[in-house]
């Protein structure tokens, strides 16, 4: 191992409806659905139409900038409908199975001197980089500094990272190899132990990150190991992405089966699936209360969907939580709350360190000025001053933004930061739209 880095500022939020380390197939789809809204900073321009026949591994869409980044089909079949929304943006394209697959589509020939960018566009998998500053999807033309792979999560109700790669660990290894032909790789592991057949070499690097979530964030680990400052390129990768790349370096073909977790208090069978990228989210979840609130992600982080949508193409696990729109309490908040936890001691339940809760998703309150108290600096292991750079982002003063670190960060370092927020602030929103805002003032 490269290095340890031990932190200490953080919360692990421990919940109940972890996923069970049972694996049920589900590869068998009668369809799957693409969504242009997963690639941030993409621009998709349809490459099909309805009824067009498509095989597994051909691109769908493009991105009207490059037209060479392409985001391909999971399966083989036919484009049964493409999903607008207002102003006809591209919501989803929905591609129905053939009764008989053809099989993931081979590669095509390249010239031997073709780089590995130039073949994973080619492929359709460079989709899957994204990169910092702004954390949307990676240009081509770019030349990044380093490439970042955090295997594991500390998010409540993440997948276990290692147990989504098992039996392919090699396959991921090869591929962070491969990947060093573009840049230096750094990839984050949460114990000397926990991916054994990784090992630094050459550009591989690979780091020890000890400490309370978001230690598994990859912009803590950019952050400790080569900060982004203005001007320069890092681009990240997802375990499950890395391994889509390493199943095409060893079959020439794109492959996206995914290992997702469903997990949640509401969940009926909290285990692992099996499946295919875009897979309709009931046969994941099957029928869901009225009361459930899905999410496409971890509670933390994930996007709020209903049952009827698809597995997003970033995520690793699908939650299902009490949304808590039924629930009614006598005397409301001066209840002592033996059951629901709280980072300031206000319930009871802080007596109880090892307690797993099953909270509901009501906020409790409405949004109150910014206080500076400090709480987001005790859980943001960045040596960035979070408080400040997010009233830089709201009161859009640009040049205090570089200054307080804006290049580092993407919207889920701030997702413990927001849990804690006593304000109520959609700090996630905010940095969101931070970003969305500098990078066009920077094109």
């Amino acid at each position: 191992m490269e290095q340890t880095i031990r932190l200490r500022k953080g919360l692990d939020l421990h919940l109940e409806g972890e996923a069970e380390k049972v694996v049920r197939k589900l590869t068998d789809l009668r369809e799957v659905a693409v969504r242009p809204t997963d690639f941030t900073g993409l621009t998709p321009k349809l490459l099909v139409r309805e009824g067009d026949e498509v095989v597994a591994g051909q691109a769908l869409l493009t991105d009207k900038q490059t037209e060479r980044v392409n985001i391909p089909s999971p399966i083989s079949g036919r484009v049964k409908a493409v999903v607008r929304g207002d102003r006809r943006k591209l919501l989803r394209v929905v591609v129905e199975s053939a009764k008989a697959s053809e099989g993931a589509k081979s590669e095509e020939p390249k010239s031997a001197g073709a780089s590995l960018v130039e073949r994973l566009c080619g492929a359709g998998l460079f989709c899957f980089v994204r990169q910092r500053p702004y954390d949307v999807i990676a240009s081509p033309d770019d030349k990044p500094k380093a490439i970042f792979v955090s295997a594991f999560s500390k998010m409540p109700l993440a997948a276990d990272k290692a147990f989504t790669l098992e039996g392919e660990e090699e396959r991921f290894a090869a591929a962070l190899k491969a990947l060093t032909e573009i840049a230096p790789v750094y990839v984050g592991v949460p114990s000397s132990d926990y991916l054994p057949m990784l090992r630094s070499e050459g550009d591989l690097h690979v780091n020890v990150f000890e400490g309370p979530n978001p230690s598994g964030n990859v912009g803590v680990q950019i952050n400790h190991v080569c900060p982004v400052n203005k001007g320069e390129i890092v681009w990240t990768l997802a375990p499950q992405h890395v391994l889509f790349i390493g199943r095409w370096l060893e079959t020439g073909k794109v492959d996206l089966r995914v290992r997702v977790a469903v997990a949640g208090s509401e969940a009926k069978e909290p285990q692992y699936i099996d499946t295919l990228l875009g897979a309709p989210l009931k046969e994941l979840v099957g029928n869901v209360g009225d009361h459930t609130r899905v999410i496409n992600g971890n509670p933390l982080v994930g996007e709020k969907v209903s049952a009827d949508d698809y597995l997003a193409a970033f995520a690793s696990e699908v939650c299902l939580l009490p949304e808590g729109d039924d629930v009614h309490e006598a005397f409301g908040w001066i209840m002592p709350r033996l059951k629901q936890h709280s980072t300031s001691r206000s319930y009871l339940s802080w007596l109880m360190p090892g307690k797993k809760f099953a909270p509901d998703c009501r906020i409790k309150g409405g949004q109150r000025h910014m206080i500076m108290s400090g709480e987001y600096d005790r859980v943001f292991p960045m040596d960035i001053y979070a408080g400040y750079l997010v009233k830089a982002i709201i009161t859009g003063d640009i040049d205090r933004q570089e200054a307080l670190g804006i290049y580092e960060v993407a919207p889920e370092d701030f997702a413990v930061a927001e849990y804690v927020d006593s304000s109520k602030l959609e700090l996630q929103r905010i940095v969101r739209e931070g970003l969305d805002i500098l990078r066009k003032e920077n094109a």
